[in-house]
């Protein structure tokens, strides 16, 4: 059985994408588990499956390193689309992708679909949304204990789960210390994202990022979309900012209607023909 891969990154954030109409192996947590592997594996932040044939559109499925299914990935779908045009399935520049945080929609903004504008959905701030525990109610500014220190924490869903928390100063090690602890707290019961936001001034914020079944991450798309959104919320910068990341930046304006677009680059990296020990190791699990 052969099974081919393309690799692709945004701002860092690396995915291989399969195609279940070019391939025929069944992705399960398990091999998708050892796809990711750094060492034993090919390495990545995830699996992008698809495209899905649907009756009213195409749809991608997306894998995080710990063989758990993501709603919603920013650059996952930036990536996503990128191999669309590659590969010759869509032709138009728009067009609606589904995933399982909703649907987005792509621009594609030059001739290769290198940089793309996506409208990333629709920012909720509501706990039953989230969600959070407790009373339904808007999480903001709220006190939340992560390994027994208090941080004033901001949640939001945008398909997928965010905890943001506004700092003066950010690093590495300190998102993944929070990170340990907050993405299994008791107030998360579907876990949650973390990012450690910098306000730099009205139009630059920078973060952090911790993600759910992945860990540490360089970049993120919806991480990026949700610490812009709370930074405007909470009044400390204006609706349209550059999101600085240790991978790079993006362009994410929120309108009135808490609706985002996240504006960025993505570019491709290789084709990958797995050997054939290694296909029949992932056919065993």
């Amino acid at each position: 059985m052969k099974i081919t891969l393309e690799r692709y990154h945004g701002l860092g954030n690396d995915y291989v994408v399969y195609d279940p109409n070019k391939n025929e192996l069944v992705l399960t947590e398990e091999n998708v588990k050892m796809i990711c592997n750094r060492n034993m594996g090919l390495g990545s932040d995830g699996v992008l499956e698809g495209p899905i044939m649907e009756e009213n559109g195409l749809s991608v499925r997306i894998w995080n390193p710990d063989g758990s299914i993501a709603e919603k990935s920013g650059n996952g779908v930036r990536i996503f689309a990128k191999y669309l045009k590659d590969a010759s399935y869509v032709q138009k520049k728009n067009f609606i992708m589904k995933t399982d945080g909703g649907d987005v929609e792509i621009t594609y903004l030059n001739e290769d679909g290198s940089r793309l504008r996506v409208s990333m959905g629709q920012l909720s701030f509501w706990s039953d949304e989230i969600p959070v525990t407790g009373e339904r109610r808007e999480v903001i500014n709220e006190d939340m204990v992560f390994g027994r220190t208090l941080y004033p924490a901001t949640c939001v869903t945008i398909g997928n789960p965010h905890c943001i928390i506004p700092m003066r100063e950010i690093s590495e090690p300190l998102v993944c210390k929070i990170g340990n602890y907050s993405e299994v707290a008791r107030y998360f019961p579907n876990k949650i994202n973390t990012q450690i936001m910098k306000v730099i001034d009205n139009e630059n914020i920078a973060i952090e990022i911790f993600e759910r079944g992945a860990g540490y991450t360089l970049a993120s798309g919806t991480g990026a979309c949700a610490a812009a959104g709370v930074a405007y919320k909470l009044g400390l910068t204006n609706s349209k900012v550059i999101v600085h990341m240790p991978g790079g930046n993006l362009q994410v304006e929120v309108d009135d209607d808490w609706q985002v677009y996240m504006t960025g680059d993505v570019f491709y990296v290789a084709k990958i023909c797995l050997s054939n020990e290694f296909v029949e190791k992932l056919r065993a699990v």
